[in-house]
């Protein structure tokens, strides 16, 4: 089977691996994003898809504009492919390059179809708090995740997980069953399902606003806010920003999905449920775990923290190095910048 695989995350590396690693599939191109400035030294640097082909001797295409790029489509038939395979590719495909394979476009994409469709499914069902994710394989349409269903497998998430640990599970169960889907595709053993209308949601684009912590939320909340939209979220502190990058509530619904070391908690349950505070103050530091803080509705922990210009810290770095005192608030912080809100 001759396929064109369409990526550009880490996320998708899984699912190229094994098509390269299966001996009834060829990979014939890639198709990836343009090469991005990062870093300090704003140098191009090529997508994750794009090295490990170039580490496979597999041609790269990387246009800016799909859809528009005669010279590309032109080249997608010449591949004369069976099937193109679209993971995390960070554009949409028009009905002319759907067109192309002579079998199908299959698309792997990160949540149970027809919920959390769109760009970031995996942040937007920790942030909403869902406890059941996982992988749906779909034939390709010229809607936004919208095609008939092939195959799917589902995943568990955790108290604890964050949209980098979920998407490192899933792009692997993306890979496997990307595998056993164009396998039973080509042998006629799977029939497409289409998708119930009815039962749709969306998961859209993640923006600045998405980061920005609001204290007057409940604990849960802002863990999932934290957890899904990782590494990113914001407060101030002190006047500057702060990146709040790992959290925990703190109550009796959740001792028994915590950890061994923070099980302290539930000993000392009965000292810190008459703790209260403003939205945003800290109520406690713990020793050895750092600082509880108090949200619109219950406690958070604060596992993992970064200062602006500085590296990550543990909770119990971050209380000790800043000599963090009960009362001190965390704020809002202004969109775009670091500045504190008043």
């Amino acid at each position: 089977m001759k396929i064109v695989f369409f990526g550009t995350p880490e996320f998708a590396v899984p699912t190229l691996s094994s098509l390269l690693s299966h001996p009834d599939f060829e990979v014939v191109a890639v198709v990836t994003q343009p090469d991005k400035r990062r870093g300090r030294g704003n140098q191009l640097m090529p997508s994750p898809v794009k090295m490990a082909a170039l580490n496979h001797s597999i041609p790269v295409l990387q246009p800016s504009r799909i859809k528009k790029d005669v010279e590309i489509i032109a080249k997608l038939r010449e591949a004369e492919a069976d099937v193109f395979v679209v993971v995390a590719y960070g554009q949409i495909l028009s009905q002319e390059i759907l067109d192309i394979p002579s079998l199908a476009c299959v698309n792997v994409h990160g949540s149970i179809l027809p919920k959390y469709r769109g760009a970031a499914p995996i942040q937007r069902c920790i942030y909403d708090g869902e406890k059941e994710t996982g992988i749906t394989t779909m034939l390709m349409d010229a809607g936004m995740d919208t095609g008939a269903m092939l195959l799917k497998d589902f995943a568990g998430i955790s108290l604890l997980d964050n949209a980098d640990s979920l998407g490192d599970r899933l792009s692997e169960m993306g890979a496997d069953l990307l595998v056993e889907t164009l396998v039973k595709l080509r042998d006629g053993k799977i029939e497409a399902v289409p998708q119930d209308e009815a039962d749709a949601s969306y998961a859209p684009m993640i923006k600045g606003a998405d980061f920005v912590l609001d204290w007057s939320k409940s604990a849960i909340a802002l863990h999932n806010q934290v957890s899904g939209f990782y590494p990113d979220c914001t407060t101030s502190f002190r006047g500057n920003s702060l990146k709040v990058m790992a959290t925990v509530p703190v109550g009796p619904e959740y001792w028994l999905q915590m950890p061994a070391d923070l099980r302290v908690l539930e000993r000392d349950w009965a000292v810190l449920s008459e703790l209260s505070g403003e939205n945003g103050a800290v109520v406690k530091v713990v020793k050895g775990l750092g600082a509880i803080v108090q949200t619109g509705n219950g406690l958070l922990l604060l596992r993992e923290v970064q200062l602006a210009g500085k590296k990550v810290q543990s909770g119990v770095d971050f209380a000790n190095g800043t000599r963090l005192l009960v009362g001190e608030v965390f704020g809002a912080v202004a969109i775009g910048d670091g500045n504190a809100l008043s």
